[in-house]
């Protein structure tokens, strides 16, 4: 049944490649729209907008829920609750779907709400206390970008019209809403703590969820927006994104859990994704997500295989010397992180040098370009520190036997695997197919590579002599880094003042002034003066009575 719906999403997602195609050769457009009804001058209408770019993104996310439900069928095979498990993923899949062909405000609420219910229900799929923890925090902070969307809608009602992509300007309000619905689903500066915290979902869903489709729900929102933001909010988007990929970067190269420290790395990706669109390159930002989704899949699936072999172990110190134990997972693991640091010719390296030439280009300040190759930097750092500690470093824990992947498993990761090394390149030629006019000096130009080979062969010196013990011995740096510039901290303090300001609120408020004016109050005391009244009336008329009757009394007597 499972090797079935993998199929049939396989399928699919190879009939909306062909459509992309299509679409992007002969420039088409497609609209559906249905008028549902219309209240006083506001049409509220459902619409379905489809082109190159929805389609080649559905495309990778069936592909990717297709070799993850064909990776689940072996990987969970003796989970108990499997059938709701892909259910899940069903629902998750359809929710995101529902979410890039919508262009309508309203249409897009219920994907987005139900990327983050289902969202939620797979973090807490594991029945224990750091699951439902994980998973509370989860919601919570995307739910602060469903608020925002829900009170843009509101301020969108007095236009006459919830159709974004048919307006040329919109008020800042509602501009200032959706980008702060943008940086909350696609977790940057101060909503970046709960993607690592959402790891303790199964890997597959980090394979699907928390690195492809949900996290970049947000990219791809503020790509159909980007006609409508002007400079403030471009350069406001921009010092978020590049604290949010240099704080990503710093931190993974001081983690030593492996699902965090790929989590820590899409984040970084996903601030270089918010940094691009900053500086207008939509369609590139487009490509990077495209490019990213499938290698960042590729990761967490071979690192799924990583963790089973070593009995649910995540440390990455205990994991070592993969290439004579399980060759196939080992050259797989090795060739998604190199194109995660963009090695020349494989995917990563199309869409990252493109970035990085074009911000090359730009007339930006000394500040941009440090932080820039800074955090391209780290990101080789982190990435040359896991390849070194699971394929160089001596294993501190022997595992006498070891749980080799099934042939599903197997065929998962090697059309991943192909994938993340050609459709870089195929897109890149489809999609830009004239020449970009880069002048660029041939300083500029090599920089990069020079980066690249300075940061790797910093990272294997600092691993060979123990340089790092300065700062891993040190409590006080290594916390702050590990703990994401304590922002896990900052965010419970700021729940907790909440919390005491709501319960203040309620005793000031709810159960002071405002019960005794609020309509149960007034119509409670309305209740009670009418039965006085009745009472009143009531006493009278017996008064009334016995004054009769004595005078009756007295009359005869």
């Amino acid at each position: 049944m499972y090797f079935l719906m993998s199929f049939y999403l396989l399928m699919l997602s190879i009939y909306f490649l062909i459509m992309f195609l299509k679409f992007l050769i002969f420039k088409t457009k497609m609209i559906f729209l249905w008028n549902l009804m219309m209240i006083n001058s506001m049409k509220i209408e459902y619409i379905l907008y489809l082109d190159w770019m929805s389609f080649l993104f559905m495309s990778t996310v069936l592909m990717i829920s297709s070799m993850v439900i064909l990776y689940s069928t072996e990987y969970m095979k003796m989970d108990k609750s499997l059938k709701r498990f892909m259910w899940l993923i069903i629902i998750f899949v359809l929710s995101m779907i529902f979410m890039i062909i919508s262009m309508n405000m309203f249409s897009i609420l219920l994907g987005w709400d139900g990327l983050g219910l289902s969202s939620y229900c797979l973090v807490a799929y594991y029945k224990n206390k750091k699951s439902f923890n994980s998973s509370m925090i989860t919601i919570l902070m995307n739910r602060v970008g469903d608020i925002m969307i829900i009170l843009s809608i509101s301020l969108m009602m007095y236009l006459g019209s919830l159709n974004f992509m048919m307006l040329n300007n919109l008020n800042l309000m509602i501009l200032y809403l959706i980008l702060i619905a943008a940086i909350t689903k696609s977790a940057q500066i101060p909503f970046s703590p709960w993607l690592p915290m959402a790891m303790t979902a199964p890997t597959p869903i980090s394979a699907l969820v928390h690195s492809s489709t949900l996290v970049t729900a947000g990219v791809y929102l503020m790509i159909r927006f980007n006609h409508l933001m002007n400079k403030n909010f471009m350069f406001f988007l921009f010092i978020l994104s590049m604290l949010t990929m240099f704080m990503a970067g710093l931190t993974a190269n001081f983690e030593y859990d492996l699902k965090k420290i790929i989590a820590l790395s899409t984040l970084s990706q996903l601030g270089l994704m918010m940094m691009t669109i900053s500086l207008n390159l939509t369609k590139l930002t487009f490509f990077h997500l495209i490019t990213h989704a499938m290698f960042k899949s590729l990761l967490f699936l071979c690192a799924g295989i990583i963790i089973h072999n070593y009995f649910n172990n995540q440390d990455i110190r205990f994991i070592s010397i993969l290439n004579f134990k399980i060759p196939f997972i080992y050259s797989t693991f090795n060739i998604a992180t190199l194109t995660l640091c963009g090695l020349p010719f494989l995917s990563g390296f199309y869409s990252k040098d493109m970035i990085i030439e074009m911000f090359n280009m730009m007339s930006n300040n000394y500040l941009m370009y440090t932080m820039m190759y800074l955090s391209m930097s780290t990101t080789v750092s982190y990435s040359f520190r896991l390849i070194f500690y699971i394929s160089l470093k001596s294993p501190k824990m022997n595992n006498m036997s070891f749980y080799l992947s099934n042939n599903m498993m197997n065929y998962s990761l090697l059309i991943l695997l192909i994938m993340s090394m050609f459709y870089g390149s195929i897109i890149n030629w489809i999609l830009f197919s004239s020449l970009n006019k880069i002048f660029l000096t041939k300083m500029m130009k090599l920089i990069i590579f020079f980066i690249l080979m300075f940061t790797m062969l910093l990272m294997l010196i600092l691993n060979n002599i123990k340089m790092n013990k300065i700062f891993y011995k040190n409590i006080i740096i290594f916390k702050f880094m590990n703990m994401m510039w304590l922002l896990p901290l900052m965010d419970k303090k700021i729940k907790m003042k909440l919390i005491f300001m709501s319960n203040k609120f309620n005793y000031f408020n709810d159960m002071g002034w405002l019960e005794q004016v609020s309509s149960k109050k007034i119509i409670n005391k309305i209740m009670i003066m009418y039965k006085f009244k009745n009472i009143f009336k009531l006493n009278m008329m017996l008064m009334m009575m016995f004054l009769s009757y004595l005078m009756l009394i007295m009359k005869y007597y």
